[in-house]
């Protein structure tokens, strides 16, 4: 139960945000509730069941703001930062077919593969559960005593081989939704007309996955920085009550 709880607690820490600024830093914070945690649980103010709430509360509120982002609606394509660019053969291919009038396929294709990424985004959510269930005692001291993103590198390990997994069909699937592929069959038939051209095939959905899973962390690392150099943040009346500066 002691690791179960304490688990619970550095991922609250590292992924919970909110509107009410906390007097102590994110580690004082996380040490002063670690040490509770070790000492006693029946000396606390809080009961075990309830500290347990607040840290899958916070949990909860950290993990599903990134996928929530991203999973939205442009929330990779209008996302300079993250929108998924043309693979490079697709770039040739463009180059080759714009003196034929035909460049303007690809911004559309483009999107496509954004809109893809979106709608596989909502997959990560339970992984992110998943992941900060198997965190072991081991897996939390190695993440405090870590750089800034060292539990982003954990969530890395533990998810991205099950997300590629469960993101592949629903990738693949989505761009033919959003006419992706027929897009891409269809430049690629322009294309071939062309002679002495290199071959410019791609895996679409190897491709959206690979770019998506960049994106995703990207912003789990930004947030995980940020809670390590700025004051916890509180959300709900569980969690202030919960993390509340002592």
């Amino acid at each position: 139960m002691k690791t179960s709880l304490i688990s619970l607690a550095l991922a609250a820490l590292v992924l919970s945000h909110g509107s009410h600024v906390f007097a102590q830093s994110w580690l004082e914070q996380g040490s002063s509730l670690l040490k509770g945690l070790r000492s006693s649980g029946s000396g606390n103010a809080l009961g075990q069941d309830e500290i347990v709430a607040g840290l899958k509360e916070a949990l909860k509120v950290g993990s599903g703001s990134v996928v929530g982002q991203l999973g939205a609606r442009d929330g990779f394509n209008a996302d300079p930062t993250i929108r998924i660019p043309l693979p490079r053969t697709l770039v040739v291919m463009r180059q080759a077919l714009e003196p034929l009038g035909m460049g303007a396929m690809f911004g559309e294709l483009q999107t496509r593969l954004n809109r893809a990424a979106e709608v596989a985004t909502p997959k990560a959510k339970q992984l992110f559960l998943d992941a900060i269930g198997e965190m072991s005692l081991v897996d939390a001291r190695k993440i405090y005593d870590g750089p800034d993103d060292a539990a982003t590198r954990y969530f890395q390990s533990k998810m991205i081989s099950p997300l590629s997994g469960q993101w592949e069909p629903i990738v693949a699937q989505s761009l033919d939704d959003v006419g992706a592929i027929s897009a891409y069959e269809a430049a690629l038939g322009e294309y071939a007309k062309l002679p002495f051209v290199p071959d410019a095939r791609a895996n679409l959905t190897q491709y959206v996955i690979e770019k998506g899973l960049v994106g995703l962390f990207h912003y789990i690392a930004q947030e995980e920085a940020a809670i390590r150099n700025n004051p916890l943040k509180r959300s709900t009346k569980l969690l202030q009550k919960v993390f509340g500066a002592r």
